[in-house]
C-alpha cells in the first residue's frame, strides 16, 4: 500500500495500516513484487530499488536477540547524505550531563504549557533528566516534547538511542521510513535507533513525554510465575506496513550522534522505503490493552507487576529501563494498605501522568506533570492519601479513568538546568513527608 503525499511532503488523511505482533519477522511491500522472495540482496532489485540492511544488534548476536531489517528503497541512506554541520540542540541534553546541583529530595513539576510561537517536535524537546552514559550504551534520558506545528521538509534520526513516545495531549503522526504510525494519548510508540522519521501533528498542538533509551532495546518482560497470559500481550503491538515518499525537493536531514545535533541539506525525502522485511522496526501499543495482575487476598505487590516494556542490563534482574504503567484496575486486597507503601529504592523513578488521578498522590500531581524520586531517596503516599487509605472501607474498589507511567532505571538521574529552573517546579514538594503526623501510642496496640 502506498500512501500518497500532498505538496510539501505532508501525508493525506488516509489511516495507517499495521501488522500485529511483537518482534515478529515482518514483511511488507507498497508495490507488488517490490520485496525479493527467497533472498535479501538480489543482483537487481525490482523497480530499480536499492537493498539496504539496518542492524539493531551485532551481526553475531544470538538468534533470539538478533535484530535486523532489509529495506528496499529508492536511494540508499548514503545517498541521502550531505555536508553535515553542527546544529543547535536547543534544550535536548545527553548523558552524562551534570548542569544543576539539586538537594537529595523528591521533586515534582506542574505541566509545562504549550508554546505560543510556532515550534516543531525537534525544537520542542526539553530534557528533564539524564542517566548513565550514551557513549557506553547504558542509561536513558527523560524528556518532554511540546510542538505547535508539523515538521516541514525536515527529517530526523537518533543514532544515540531508541525513542519511546508517550503522548499526553494531542496526537502524533510518525512518518517513518518503515511506514506511518499514529499515536494518541493513551498509546505509546517506539522508534528504534537509527530509523528516520518526520513528526506531524494531525490534530493540532501536542505535548508528551519522550524516553531516550541508550541501552538494550526495549522488549517484553518475562512473566515468571504469572505464566503465559496477562500484562502486555504480543498480539497488541502494531508495526506499520510499508509506505514511501517519492519526493524530490530541498530537504534537511538532522542526525543526533554522539550527543550532538548535525544537519545537512539534501535534495529529496529519505522516507523512500518501498518494501521491507525483518524484526527491527518501529511499533505502537495501546496502554489500555495492558492486562494488570495484583494481590487477590492481602498485601501490596511490587510495582514491577505493571512493567510493560523493559531494557535489560548485564546484571540479571536489574533493568537499564523499566517502562511501567498504572492503568484502570481493581483493588480488592483485605486488611491491606492499598496505595504504594513508603520505601527507598536503589532504582530511580521518573513518573508522568497522562490522564486521570494517581492514587498515591491525589493532590498536586496532574496530567502533564512529572516527578522524580531518585535512587535511595524516601518517598510514598502524601498525608491525604495515607489518611484516606488507612480509614477506607476495604470493599472492592475500581480505579478508573487513570493512566500514569514510570521510567525506572538503575542509574541516578541528573536534573538539567532547564528543569531545575522551571517555574513549574513545586518548591515545597520535597517536604510533603513533614505533614505526616506522629501516630505512635505505646499504650494502644
Amino acid at each position: 500500500m502506498n500512501y500518497p503525499v500532498k505538496p510539501g511532503g505532508l501525508t493525506t488523511t488516509a489511516a495507517p495500516a499495521y501488522q500485529s505482533g511483537f518482534g515478529n519477522g515482518f514483511e511488507t511491500e507498497a508495490l507488488p513484487g517490490a520485496l525479493p522472495v527467497g533472498r535479501n540482496s538480489p543482483q537487481r532489485c525490482a523497480y530499480g530499488l536499492y537493498a539496504e540492511q539496518i542492524s539493531g544488534s551485532p551481526f553475531t548476536a544470538p538468534r533470539a536477540a538478533n535484530e535486523r531489517s532489509w529495506l528496499y528503497r529508492i536511494r540508499p541512506t548514503v545517498a541521502h547524505w550531505g555536508e553535515f554541520r553542527r546544529a543547535d540542540a536547543g534544550l535536548w541534553r545527553t548523558a552524562p550531563c551534570t548542569e544543576a546541583e539539586m538537594p537529595p529530595a523528591p521533586l515534582r513539576w506542574d505541566p509545562v504549557p504549550l508554546p505560543t510561537e510556532e515550534m516543531d517536535f525537534l525544537g520542542g524537546v526539553r530534557t528533564v533528566t539524564t542517566a548513565g552514559d550514551a557513549a557506553a550504551r547504558s542509561g536513558m534520558a527523560a524528556h518532554l516534547y511540546v510542538a505547535t506545528r508539523s515538521m516541514r521538509d525536515e527529517y530526523f534520526y537518533n543514532a544515540d538511542g531508541e525513542m519511546l513516545f508517550v503522548p499526553q495531549q494531542g496526537a502524533l503522526r510518525l512518518w517513518t521510513e518503515f511506514g506511518i504510525i499514529d499515536a494518541a494519548p493513551g498509546e505509546i510508540a517506539v522508534v528504534p535507533r537509527g530509523v528516520k522519521l518526520r513528526v506531524e501533528l494531525p490534530a493540532g498542538p501536542a505535548r508528551g513525554y519522550l524516553c531516550e533509551n541508550y541501552g538494550a532495546a526495549l522488549t517484553l518482560p518475562e512473566r515468571g510465575p504469572i505464566g503465559a497470559n496477562c500484562l502486555a500481550n504480543p498480539r497488541d503491538f502494531l508495526t506499520p506496513v510499508a509506505a514511501y515518499e517519492d519526493r524530490e525537493a530541498p530537504s534537511r536531514l538532522v542526525v543526533k550522534w554522539g550527543g550532538a545535533m548535525w544537519a545537512a541539506e539534501i535534495g529529496q525525502s529519505p522516507l523512500d522505503v518501498v518494501a521491507w522485511h525483518g524484526n527491527y522496526a518501529p511499533y505502537k501499543y495501546d496502554l489500555r490493552r495492558f492486562s494488570p495482575v495484583g494481590p487477590l487476598l492481602f498485601d501490596h505487590a511490587d510495582p514491577s507487576i505493571y512493567t510493560t516494556l523493559t531494557s535489560g542490563s548485564e546484571t540479571p534482574g536489574t533493568a537499564n529501563i523499566d517502562f511501567v504503567v498504572f492503568p484502570d484496575r481493581w483493588a480488592v486486597a483485605e486488611d491491606t494498605f492499598r496505595p504504594p507503601w513508603y520505601h527507598m529504592n536503589v532504582m530511580s523513578e521518573f513518573m508522568g501522568l497522562i490522564y486521570g488521578q494517581y492514587d498515591a498522590k491525589p493532590q498536586g500531581f496532574v496530567p502533564g506533570g512529572f516527578s522524580l524520586h531518585n535512587a535511595m531517596l524516601p518517598h510514598g503516599p502524601d498525608a491525604e492519601a495515607f489518611e484516606a487509605a488507612s480509614n477506607a472501607e476495604l470493599k472492592p474498589h475500581k480505579l478508573e479513568g487513570t493512566m500514569a507511567f514510570m521510567l525506572e532505571t538503575r542509574f541516578p538521574q541528573q536534573v538539567t538546568a532547564w528543569a531545575a529552573g522551571l517555574p513549574q517546579l513545586q518548591r515545597d514538594y520535597g517536604s510533603y513527608g513533614s505533614r505526616l503526623r506522629k501516630r505512635f501510642d505505646p499504650s494502644r496496640p
